[in-house]
């Protein structure tokens, strides 16, 4: 089941009723809900975090931001991941993540979600993504905003 948050799905699992459901939530949305604790700690990481986005449909942009994530589709041809990476390089900016998923209903093209160092509003920042977006088949901005710690 998915829901908008823990505490939400904590309350569906009450309202439904049955037996055959369960939830991941915080032991609090568990004891406010009056549900009975299953199993406590279920994360294997010691430093395991949950994100959370806001999605609008406005461009707003943390001014004390230090990380931005972007997504963007490549032809599907030798070297284009390589190529593109280069931008990065070349530019001096550090990527802290970067993760493939397949575009549904095209064989062999995949969408990459990369999270970099670094603000919109910087020259290198802006440089590299004004390259990305000439040469990728789509590029979006998913956001700026401030690393977890």
């Amino acid at each position: 089941m998915e829901g908008g948050s823990t505490a939400s799905c904590a309350r569906k699992i009450l309202e439904d009723g049955k037996v055959t459901q369960a939830a991941i939530a915080s032991r609090v949305a568990g004891e406010f809900h009056g549900l009975q604790l299953l199993k406590e700690a279920i994360n294997k990481e010691a430093n395991n975090s949950t994100r959370f986005i806001i999605i609008s449909n406005q461009r707003v942009y943390q001014r004390d931001a230090k990380c931005t994530s972007i997504c963007f589709a490549l032809p599907h041809k030798s070297g284009s991941l390589y190529h593109m990476l280069s931008h990065f390089i070349f530019n001096n900016i550090n990527m802290t993540r970067i993760e493939s998923r397949p575009i549904p209903g095209k064989t062999f093209e995949y969408r990459f979600f990369i999270d970099v160092e670094g603000r919109i509003d910087q020259p290198v920042i802006q440089n590299a993504l004004t390259s990305i977006k000439e040469e990728a088949i789509d590029m979006k901005i998913l956001g700026c905003y401030l690393p977890v710690e």
